[in-house]
């Protein structure tokens, strides 16, 4: 079918302009960590989210009010983890992944590759795109709890940003 009417037409622009209004709004209002880099969680969220626009979108039978209710029911269950995870430790461990070293002096760490499912030639990526040409200039790499990969280069300095990172 290629057209319903001219009804259903209207109401997914009037309804698609207002829900993603709405959706922006509220991802504004509930800060910058909504829209950084994703952990597991985050992702969920926001798929989800796409999921609820693109049903209030096309479901007739889902109002515009349930539909905005939907977001801001999801938008502060993600609040409330997050302040829930800076607050416990034991609930940020739930929710969470630690960073995870997985080259450190020289050498693979290959239990922490296996366990994390991560390939040395991603490494090898992540220090060409930090400029490394030689693993032998890299003291660590860290995968991160968002799935990124930090290289860190040796140096000379008394400052260990390796302090939080699990070995």
């Amino acid at each position: 079918m290629l057209f319903n009417s001219w009804d259903a037409v209207w109401r997914t622009l009037v309804v698609g302009v207002l829900a993603y209004s709405a959706l922006v709004l509220l991802l504004r209002v509930s800060g910058k960590k909504t829209l950084s880099k994703m952990n597991a969680f985050d992702l969920i969220v926001t798929v989800a989210l796409g999921s609820t626009l693109a049903t209030i979108l096309l479901n007739k039978n889902v109002a515009l009010v349930e539909g905005i209710s939907a977001f801001f029911i999801l938008i502060t269950l993600q609040y409330l983890v997050a302040w829930l995870s800076i607050r416990s430790d034991g609930f940020k461990r739930l929710i969470k992944s630690d960073p995870k070293l997985i080259f450190y002096q020289g050498k693979y760490l290959k239990e922490n590759i296996v366990k994390e499912r991560v390939l040395e030639v991603e490494i090898l990526q992540a220090a060409r795109s930090s400029g490394i040409n030689s693993m032998n200039q890299v003291e660590a790499v860290v995968l991160e709890t968002d799935g990124s990969i930090s290289v860190i280069k040796k140096s000379g300095s008394e400052t260990n940003t390796l302090d939080s990172v699990d070995q």
